[in-house]
């Protein structure tokens, strides 16, 4: 492209006809043309012709050139604003990522300290299994010589059967469970004393107590003596069907029955009967007859026979303290009293007042004096143990 046409030689070569024709002499003489001057007229557009083509050629490279600056600074600028938004993220994640580490550090330091306290203390619950497990066997006959010791007072106290046989039960059961053979002296023992309590007689102290409190609550509706009121009039006979009478073949003998009367005159006998009747019972109850054995029972004022009322009550309240004591000599004593109460001051002819008699009467039967034994033999081989240990 840069290549410029080279200009032919002006010195024509030699053996040629313009060449000839001069070195003859023969030969007409022309003027020759002058091929100096157009090639030097000539010279000056092909320079300018190149030039003009380079121009364009420069101008388009330029062009060009410029053009894909222009996009590789667009996509330069493009390529910086996605890595700035690029680092402004990566900024705000390594932020978060810090934030997130200094509170898992934190966290951490919190798990280090538990753990360390729970280290502590598991050291501590095992220090404590370590003395409890050699002070076991002490343990558990410190506690079974508890419970025998509260059975046995409980017994000769109050009379607990059921609960001195649970004692028991529970004590040879504590004492299984170790099974050892340095135990079976005291099983034995615990055994022998269980044998003993199945062999007493029962006394149903449950069922008597709530006879006397069945007792207690019916004091309030009894009747008294002293304020006895009139008794009501019997209600009517009910009329009873008479059978058909029969001859001596078997069958029913005809009745002639009465001609019935006029209506009027039913209704004249009904209102005399109702009249009648109702006369006889308000005379009836107008004046009364009776024998009473304790005047001074009639005499009661209404606040000496409330006080009277409280003062049964609390006698049947003492029977059931002293049966639960077993105490026998009180019991019989209270349950006297009241009897002798309701025979002097309470109506004996009304229904009430002879189911609380009957109810007393059966309070009386129970039998008390009941001699219990003592839990002496388990308690001795508990000790003895703890003695030899």
């Amino acid at each position: 492209m840069n290549d410029l046409p080279t200009l032919p030689d002006p010195v024509a070569p030699t053996g040629t006809a313009y060449g000839a024709a001069a070195e003859s002499p023969s030969a007409p003489l022309k003027s020759p043309p002058e091929p100096r001057l157009l090639d030097t007229l000539q010279q000056p557009r092909i320079l300018l012709g190149g030039v003009v083509v380079l121009a364009v050629l420069l101008a388009a490279q330029t062009w060009s050139t410029h053009n894909k600056m222009g996009k590789l600074r667009q996509e330069m600028a493009l390529r910086l604003q996605k890595g700035d938004s690029v680092n402004a993220e990566t900024g705000t994640m390594a932020r978060a990522v810090q934030e997130t580490s200094r509170e898992l550090q934190i966290k951490v330091g919190l798990l280090e300290s538990k753990q360390l306290e729970a280290q502590s203390q598991q050291l501590a619950l095992e220090q404590l299994y370590q003395d409890l497990s050699k002070n076991r066997d002490e343990w558990a006959l410190t506690e079974i010589e508890q419970v025998l010791s509260t059975a046995s007072q409980q017994l000769q106290l109050a009379g607990n059967v059921p609960g001195a046989l649970i004692a028991l039960q529970n004590a040879d059961r504590s004492l299984s469970r170790s099974d050892k053979p340095q135990f079976i002296t005291i099983r034995r023992a615990i055994a022998k004393d269980t044998e003993k309590l199945k062999a007493l007689p029962s006394v149903d102290s449950v069922g008597v107590a709530l006879r006397l409190d069945n007792v207690i609550a019916q004091i309030d509706h009894l009747p008294m003596l002293s304020d006895e009121k009139p008794t009501l009039p019997a209600a009517p006979e009910k009329k009873v069907k008479l059978k058909p009478l029969l001859d001596k073949n078997g069958k029913p003998v005809p009745v002639v029955e009465p001609s019935e009367p006029s209506p009027w005159l039913l209704a004249l006998q009904n209102t005399w009967t109702g009249w009648s009747t109702e006369m006889w019972t308000d005379v009836r109850q107008l004046i009364r007859v009776r024998s009473v054995e304790t005047p001074d029972a009639l005499m009661l004022s209404p606040t000496q026979a409330y006080f009277l009322r409280e003062n049964l009550k609390l006698r049947l309240l003492n029977a059931r303290m002293a049966l639960l004591s077993r105490n026998e000599t009180a019991f019989r004593a209270d349950l006297i009293a009241a009897q002798e109460a309701l025979v002097k001051y309470f109506d004996t002819r009304a229904k009430n007042t002879q189911t609380v008699q009957a109810l007393l009467r059966q309070v009386q039967t129970s039998n008390l004096a009941i001699e219990m034994p003592t839990l002496s033999d388990s308690l001795n081989a508990v000790r003895n143990y703890k003695a030899k240990q």
